[in-house]
């Protein structure tokens, strides 16, 4: 059964770059006492995710923070090498890439979808999440992962 509005998130681990290279962070270390808003996207790099979804968080990050957001996230099913280029691509600063390299967060939230008719294995499903001190408070899931019409940052940031 999928995650949903106040469940608390299920304590998995994220791949993150830091100036020392890849490291660990928990769950509890990305949302406990925190207000974070979290992207998910079926794919670095791929049309939708690159083209639409990561600029309108970007567009609406500013307005998202002055709603008392702590961190603004965005994670994928990739590796932290790929999110990590992503990032600077992106010129994404004020965004952090959490890296759900084998789809552990994804499954543990029952939000994943079949992409392997596309080459691309079990990707995660597109949403958009605010997350205070680990419960879910707001939840948009796409239902097709080519568009952004519920996930993207103007619509989480009318909700909060």
């Amino acid at each position: 059964m999928p995650i949903k509005v106040g469940d608390r998130l299920p304590e998995t681990k994220f791949r993150v770059m830091t100036s020392e290279g890849p490291a660990w962070k928990s769950t509890d270390e990305i949302f406990k006492g925190k207000k974070v808003a979290l992207f998910a996207v079926p794919g670095a790099f791929t049309g939708t995710c690159h083209k639409m979804h990561v600029p309108s968080i970007m567009q609406n990050a500013d307005a998202i923070k002055a709603k008392g957001v702590n961190t603004i996230a965005v994670t994928s099913v990739n590796d932290v090498f790929v999110m990590d280029a992503w990032r600077k691509a992106c010129a994404a600063e004020k965004l952090d890439f959490l890296a759900d390299g084998n789809g552990e967060f994804a499954k543990a939230l029952d939000l994943t979808f079949d992409g392997s008719g596309n080459g691309l294995g079990t990707r995660s499903k597109r949403y958009a999440m605010l997350v205070e001190d680990g419960v879910v408070k707001k939840l948009n899931v796409e239902e097709a992962p080519g568009k952004v019409e519920v996930s993207g940052g103007d619509a989480l940031l009318k909700q909060l």
